[in-house]
């Protein structure tokens, strides 16, 4: 789950990080009646939207005057901001932050993973702050420098010294520094976050150090530990299809393609997606139904896909350990009819009951296509949707 700019900054804020002073607003009065309580001469209004880039999107502009706070505001609102990481459709957006402006005498970059080779969160940092962290791994991968935190003993001081000195801080610059990284590791662990990005982090003529922006990104499975960071969470933001998936409890993420996939288990998932693309067809979907999926959940997914106005076939590859064959069937059945099923259908099934499974397809009426494999099913799949094109 992603979460705005400004929320981001409230929470670290509560740990201590030192951020710009800032309102969030959702008209063009509000925008003005945010820069005269903050108070001048300068304040950036920033356009709210779950996606990096904003500033060479036209989403971050520099005013001089509450007056051109409340114009810059009026333009914001509204508008369809595409960047690099929206797609050529853009969002919309619908609420902007206005901040205080500061005296930037540097921009470092800062952020915290959880890197899935060493099992730790992996502090990175880099002078290269203002730019795509991905692309100066490209292009100067040695301007990264890391540090990846023991569990055991948590965030410990020698950590963030040797990440300081590595940006080229130093005396009163370090102890901040330090300090700014323990609130940041520690909002990351306490908030189950799987991201926490600031870019950039400045340094200011005073020789202090702010989060000028700000990115949390956060584990999905730990939010049921975590109420007050769900209320964060902007339905807006999300795309509709995914959002009817999370009520069914179903993981599901849209792509761009025209064959739609049920799957239970994400690896299995995966492997459909790959050989859907080796036999020359799209995936449309990566949606893993789980190994515990009832029959209502499978007819919910079957209708999500079929939902998805650029699906022209369907692909259901089940292996059945936990997840009964005669369950999904009897779920694709059921949601078939219901939606007047009018596109190619392949399943292959294979597992428990997988018999049973079979014989409820085979009765139902239906036109199904069995396959007997996987391989099998992708090559059925693809070869049903371009005869029907």
């Amino acid at each position: 789950m992603n979460i705005h700019e400004y929320q981001a900054k409230a929470l670290l804020r509560e740990y201590g990080v030192p951020v710009p002073r800032g309102q969030v607003a959702y008209t063009p009065e509000e925008a003005e009646q945010a820069a005269r309580e903050l108070g001048g001469p300068v304040w950036v209004v920033k356009a709210q939207i779950h996606a990096g880039g904003r500033g060479k999107g036209g989403g971050v502009k520099l005013a001089r005057s509450v007056e051109e706070v409340r114009q810059l505001a009026g333009e914001m609102l509204g508008m369809t901001l595409v960047t690099h990481q929206t797609g050529p459709q853009g969002r919309v957006v619908k609420r902007v932050y206005i901040e205080e402006g500061c005296d930037i005498a540097r921009e470092l970059y800062l952020g915290a993973v959880i890197d899935r080779g060493t099992s730790r969160v992996t502090l990175m940092a880099s002078q290269e702050g203002g730019v795509e962290i991905e692309e100066v791994a490209a292009r100067s991968p040695e301007k990264i420098l890391r540090a990846a935190i023991d569990p055991a003993t948590g965030f410990m001081p020698h950590y963030g010294r040797a990440l300081a000195f590595g940006l080229g801080l130093s005396g009163a610059e370090v102890r901040k520094a330090v300090g700014l990284m323990q609130g940041l590791y520690n909002c990351m662990v306490e908030r189950d976050a799987s991201l926490v990005e600031i870019n950039p982090l400045v340094v200011t003529g005073a020789g202090d150090l702010l989060a000028l922006d700000a990115k949390m990104n956060f584990d999905s499975n730990g939010l049921f530990r975590q109420p007050g960071i769900l209320e964060l969470r902007d339905l807006d933001e999300e795309d509709p299809h995914e959002i009817e998936a999370s009520r069914h409890e179903l993981s599901y993420i849209k792509l761009d393609g025209n064959i739609g996939c049920m799957v239970n288990g994400a690896g299995l998932a995966m492997a459909t997606m790959d050989i859907i693309k080796l036999y020359g067809g799209e995936p449309a979907n990566f949606l893993d139904v789980g190994g515990g999926a009832t029959k209502e959940r499978v007819t919910a997914a079957f209708r999500l896909l079929l939902s998805d106005p650029n699906v022209e076939g369907v692909l259901v590859n089940i292996f059945g350990g936990i997840m009964r064959c005669d369950v999904i069937a009897e779920g694709v059945v059921a949601a078939a009819r219901d939606v007047n099923l009018n596109v190619p259908l392949v399943v292959r099934l294979e597992g428990t009951n997988v018999e049973l499974g079979k014989r409820i397809l085979s009765e139902s009426g239906l036109p199904i296509i069995p396959a007997d494999d996987l391989a099998d099913a992708a090559r059925k799949i693809v070869n049903a949707v371009k005869k029907a094109a």
